[in-house]
């Protein structure tokens, strides 16, 4: 598994509904992309980190790990705005407020991340489904979901055995042999892959798959509290980042 994925199984709030997650996690999103930048994003970035590492429970490292991915397209996206293409004076120039553009969007994008790393750390993906299809989303769509999400851990572990045995056998000792085996790697997984899918519908078929995969899954009740609290958090956010605003000015 995925080492997001083994947090969100070991998470202090994995016995909790996944719609009260979502209104916290995702809440906190929509607050980062809906109010200001300054001070707005920056209260919400410093919840969503307070939360993950306090009642959550996720350590550190791993949402510094989690968190380099979507901080590096933060970085690079916002990097864009500060240049210039054309124009009079120089082909490639600064762009005029391009530093508080940048500013704005990055600030805006690393909060908004947090919050959905907050949902992602502490909900399990079998959760989400689950949740989704007591919602009345159709059963084909949550199977195949659910399908793909099993078999992204089969071919991880089928690509990283390969990658073992192509390193053993010095697949990766000069630049020609690494895009050799690179392209070995590609063409393995690629049957692996059709033929992996293949063994699980005939499986499905000898066991009698009628369009519905039936999983067993605890019914947890949605706490009015924690929406409670978690809507009270939200409406501090809003509240705290105008007045803050006005007194800024």
């Amino acid at each position: 598994m995925l080492p997001i994925d083994v947090a969100a199984h070991s998470s202090r709030w994995r016995r909790r509904h996944p719609l009260e997650k979502a209104v916290l996690g995702l809440g906190l999103t929509a607050l980062a992309v809906t109010l200001p930048p300054w001070p707005g994003a920056v209260l919400v970035l410093v919840a969503a980190l307070a939360l993950l590492l306090g009642p959550a429970g996720v350590a550190a490292r791993k949402v510094w790990r989690a968190w380099r991915v979507p901080l590096g397209f933060c970085l690079t996206g916002a990097a864009t705005l500060t240049v210039r293409i054309g124009g009079p004076g120089a082909f490639v120039a600064l762009a005029p407020h391009g530093w508080e553009r940048a500013a704005d969007v990055l600030l805006r994008s690393c909060a908004a991340s947090l919050g959905v790393l907050l949902f992602a750390f502490t909900t399990p993906v079998t959760d989400v489904l689950t949740w989704l299809s007591r919602l009345g989303v159709p059963a084909p769509v949550v199977d195949v979901a659910l399908v793909m999400y099993r078999m992204i851990f089969l071919l991880l572990a089928s690509v990283r055995s390969i990658r073992e045995a192509q390193a053993a056998r010095l697949g990766h000792a000069t630049r020609a042999a690494a895009f050799r085996s690179l392209a070995g790697l590609g063409g393995v997984a690629f049957v692996k892959a059709f033929d992996r899918a293949g063994r699980m519908q005939q499986g499905l078929a000898g066991r009698g798959y009628d369009g519905t995969l039936r999983v067993l899954t605890a019914d947890t009740p949605v706490s009015p509290r924690f929406v409670a609290g978690a809507l009270g958090l939200l409406t501090a956010l809003a509240v705290l980042t105008y007045v803050l605003e006005r007194l800024l000015r």
